[in-house]
This record gives C-alpha cells, structure tokens and sequence, in this order.
C-alpha cells in the first residue's frame, strides 16, 4: 500500500500584517425618571474590539494560503447603548496555519509563540478594549457624570510566519547524496530527481508505509554544504526545518571519498546550527549500493566498523534497486515509535 499526497508549492515563511480590532466607545446618555437630576446617567460601554488569533490546522502543510492576503484585519467594537447597553464586540480573526508553525515579530526577531498541535492556538494581536459610559462614572459626590471613555486603540504588528515541518523523520545530507531518490522510492512524493547539485529546492514531505496502520512521515529538505550553518547555500531556510523533525538519517553515498569524514561534516553543520540537534535519534543510509559489485557489497559490515560510531544504525540501501529499503523503514519506524512514546509533542 502507498501513500498519495497531493501536489502542492510549499512555501515555509510569509510575513504578514495584522491588525486587531479598536475597542467601542462609551457613551453618554440620560434616563429620563421623575426628580433623577437629568434622568440619571445610562450610557453604556463600548463593545471590545476584536482579537487576532493563530491556529494550527492539521491539514494545512504549507503557508501558501497566507501569502495571498497580506494584512489581516478584525472588527471594531460597537459604541455604547443607551439604558446601559454595551456595545457588540468586535469580529475575532482566525489564522489557520500548519502544526510547527513559529510566529515572530517581523522587524525585531522576538518570538511571539508558535502552535504546534492541531487546534492549538494563539493570541498575536490583542482587541482594544471598549470605552465606558457615563453610567460608569456615577458616585456619591458624581451624580450627573456628563463623560464617557473613548475605546482603545487595538494593535497593529508586522509578523514573521516561519514553519518547521513536523516530520518524524528528517534527510540530512550533502547535494546529490541520493535523498529525493530515497523519499520518492519509500513513498509517494515526486521530488525532482537530478545529477546535479540543489535539486531539491524546497522540502518534500512523503508518507511512508511499514504496513496498513503503521506509517511515519519522512521529509526531503534540501542539502547541507559547509557552513550551511552560517547562511552559505541553502543555510538557514534548510536547518530550520530539521528542529521538529524526531529522527535524523543520514544519508552518505558510498561514492564519498570518506564516509566517516561526511558523517563528521554533517554532524559538525548540525551542532553549529542548534547543538541539541545532536541529542535526536540518528541512523545512516550508506546510499547508491548498487554500483558495488557483489563481493565488495560483502565487505561493507568491515568499512562500516572502521568509519562510523558503533551506536548508530547502519543500514545500505540502493533507492533505485530497491535494496534495503524495508530494513531502512523498520529500522526507521522503529525509533520514530521510540521518539512517540516518549514524548509525542517535543521529538
């Protein structure tokens, strides 16, 4: 059985202008009573503007829909009533987001919040609240008050949308090592396939099938080079999304001229970014198996020994042959159930 996602352009950061709503103001007003001086103070208070919320939706993977709307607006708050009559409060706005989606302010950088769970939201622009009316202000000493309160005004922010898949499980590896192969031979997703380097310019979600209710995610990102981490390449717009990603597999070809130098080099790209990237799971695909010939595939166990940590799964595939590629998802659907069990929200 196999997975279909449909196609769609991924688009992973957007940046938006929301503007809550003002709050109502309150009014001045007068009941009209026998021997109450002026009738007596009755103008109500203005209703409170509305809120602009963030939201996760779980079936949303990509911020496409928000780049087509560039400023989001909520309603105003009603004015007061008379006879103590509140005003009606203003519309909130809902944004809908996928899950993994960090909210930032646009021109300083400081984290607003961010959903993560389906239903999950948040509060990015708060209403102003409504004015109060004159009845409000009646005291012992204020029998008459001839004032109201003016709403507040509501808030207007320039934001930074930036998603982090939730994938379970993330590629990572250097240009051409043979991951968009990979992802596209273990499930449905159609990333472009080529022998040049950055094939893969935007990340590619696949779902994977270990059998008909056991599945995981797998995400295709872009390549790493040296000093990804400092912005060179794809830099930033890749390693952002590995934090959400609950396994990591390397992927090195067994064409590199050093195996265990690249499995360094990856590992080196990854603690400069964000150093707790290295507590997350790993396994290593040693990719492109097919060009050995069969007595060289026999001394992989012994190349493997000396080349990488002991600790760390490995497992040789051929994504074009199909070798090991269901080793590779058991292996793999087998730490990701790990990661579930243990913390199914922050892996």
């Amino acid at each position: 059985m196999t997975g279909r996602l449909a196609p769609m352009k991924f688009l992973d950061q957007v940046d938006l202008q929301v503007s809550s709503g003002d709050g109502g103001k309150g009014i001045v007003a007068w009941r009209k009573e026998k021997f109450v001086p002026k009738g007596g103070p009755s103008g109500g208070d203005g209703g409170d503007g509305g809120s602009v919320y963030v939201e996760a939706d779980e079936n949303l993977y990509t911020l496409m829909d928000l780049s087509h709307n560039k400023h989001v607006y909520a309603g105003d708050g009603e004015p007061g009533g008379r006879r103590k009559q509140t005003g009606a409060s203003g519309e909130d706005k809902v944004i809908r987001v996928p899950p993994g989606t960090v909210v930032k302010d646009k021109h300083t950088g400081r984290l607003i919040g961010e959903v993560v769970e389906s239903g999950q939201r948040i509060c990015v622009a708060k209403g102003g609240e409504g004015g109060r009316g004159n009845a409000q202000f009646k005291s012992s000493t204020n029998q008459a008050p001839r004032h109201a309160e003016p709403g507040e005004d509501g808030e207007e922010r320039e934001l930074t949308f930036e998603l982090k898949l939730m994938a379970d499980v993330g590629l990572v590896g250097f240009p051409n090592a043979g991951k968009s192969t990979l992802v596209s031979a273990v499930s449905a997703a159609e990333p472009e396939v080529a022998d040049y380097p950055f094939t893969t310019l935007t990340p590619q979600l696949g779902m994977v099938y270990v059998s008909e209710y056991e599945t995981f995610v797998m995400a295709d990102i872009p390549g790493i080079i040296e000093d990804a981490h400092a912005g060179k390449g794809l830099g930033l717009q890749f390693l952002r999304h590995i934090e959400r990603t609950s396994v990591l597999l390397f992927v090195i070809p067994i064409t590199a001229p050093d195996l265990g130098d690249e499995y360094e080099q990856l590992l080196h790209e990854l603690a400069s970014y964000e150093a707790d990237l290295l507590d997350k799971p790993r396994a290593i695909a040693l990719s492109k198996i097919d060009i050995l010939a069969p007595d060289e595939r026999e001394l992989l166990p012994d190349v493997v020994a000396d080349e990488f940590p002991a600790d760390v799964p490995i497992v040789p595939i051929s994504a074009v042959a199909d070798v090991g590629l269901d080793s590779l998802k058991y292996t793999l659907f087998d730490m990701v159930t790990s990661t579930r069990s243990a913390d199914p929200i922050d892996a």
